[in-house]
């Protein structure tokens, strides 16, 4: 084999495995990012699950004080038309 050919040979040999590796990290690259997406998605889930069960409770207790409030009041309108 002639010179040139071996360095064009050699040259496109290193090319190639340029351009494998390159897709290789490329595409490990893309499936951390999407794992890492998976995990924030779950995190953000969570997160909210935390959030409505908070604002569930905050109804619960305001809902008992309203009750409350309102058994007080109409036991104030009964003791008063009773007199």
């Amino acid at each position: 084999m002639s010179l040139t050919s071996k360095l064009t040979l050699a040259g496109s040999v290193t090319f190639a495995v340029g351009i494998i590796s390159y897709v290789h990290m490329k595409q490990k690259k893309d499936r951390e990012r999407l794992r890492e997406g998976v995990v924030k998605d779950m995190e953000r889930q969570e997160m909210k699950k935390l959030q409505n069960l908070k604002a569930l409770q905050d109804q619960i207790e305001l809902t008992k004080i309203l009750k409350t409030q309102r058994d007080k009041d109409t036991s104030l309108k009964t003791e008063s038309s009773g007199s």
